[in-house]
């Protein structure tokens, strides 16, 4: 895809993800009601969600009628232009519910199939209402905060590496990955769990985390953020491999990641071999 059609496929996320979050704030503003819960009763869904991903989905189609959609909220469809949008509407639901400030509209386009093992991300905007901000990124053309364009900063040794993480809505297997934490955080120098996969990839990107990493994505977590964090500079795989894996998503700069990666795996062979997301 020329660099032209990518420029014009990220304004549309850019705008796009700009007035769902608009949307988002105001109904947080106005009290957040919980519509269902998914995996478990910690998993919400809010009256917001929907909504806001009910006005992407409008607004993509009115101005893309031939292309996919594949949101955490409503059903898959699938275009005829071989391109798909890959949304979450509110990533960080727990914290939006409570008023914790680290929730974000997270939009990427895709070229290929709704499978992230196999598609290329050629656009995404991820974008933190209560923060201000708009990350973003086109494949070849690097990433930005605003009018700043990011680049991940020389890898720290593992040593002084400030991580991020998060957790499975399981509580059985939420007290595998503690398990984890505790074999990792005596060999790092902090670990941060924010609660939105999609901030932490951008976090990445910014220099605000060294590395990232989390089991049991979905591909709507990760879509976009996962390609401002890579336009960065960041590798951005799972175990062996510069997919983005479903057992395990890594970000950070290479070095980083390539001196982070054994730790992490032994450790998840140690403590969760038996928890498959």
């Amino acid at each position: 895809m020329t660099t032209r059609a990518s420029a014009g496929l990220l304004r549309l996320a850019q705008d796009t993800a700009l007035a769902a979050g608009d949307l988002a704030a105001r109904r947080r503003a106005e009290g957040v009601q919980v519509a269902a819960t998914k995996s478990s009763p910690e998993d919400v869904v809010t009256l917001a969600d929907r909504e806001t991903e009910s006005l992407i989905r409008g607004l993509l189609a009115d101005a893309r009628p031939d292309d996919g959609f594949f949101g955490e909220e409503s059903a898959t469809t699938r275009g005829t232009s071989g391109l798909t949008w890959v949304v979450d509407p509110i990533d960080g639901t727990v914290n939006y519910l409570y008023g914790f400030p680290a929730w974000a509209v997270s939009i990427a386009v895709v070229e290929g199939d709704p499978d992230p093992a196999t598609w290329t991300t050629l656009a995404g905007a991820v974008y933190s209402p209560t923060g201000g901000e708009l990350f973003t990124a086109a494949v070849g053309e690097g990433s930005w905060l605003g009018e700043r364009r990011l680049q991940v900063p020389a890898a720290a040794p593992l040593s002084l590496a400030l991580l991020g993480t998060g957790f499975s809505y399981r509580a059985a297997e939420r007290e595998r990955q503690a398990d984890v934490v505790r074999g990792l955080i005596g060999r790092v120098r902090d670990i941060r769990r924010i609660g939105s996969a999609a901030l932490d990839l951008c976090s990445v990107a910014a220099g605000r985390l060294d590395l990232y990493y989390e089991r049991g994505l979905n591909p709507w977590d990760h879509a976009a953020g996962a390609l401002v964090a890579r336009e960065a500079g960041a590798r951005v795989g799972g175990f062996g491999s510069d997919l983005e894996g479903v057992d395990l998503l890594m970000a950070g700069a290479p070095d980083l990641y390539r001196a982070c990666e054994p730790v992490l795996a032994k450790l998840f062979v140690e403590f969760m071999i038996d928890a498959k997301a």
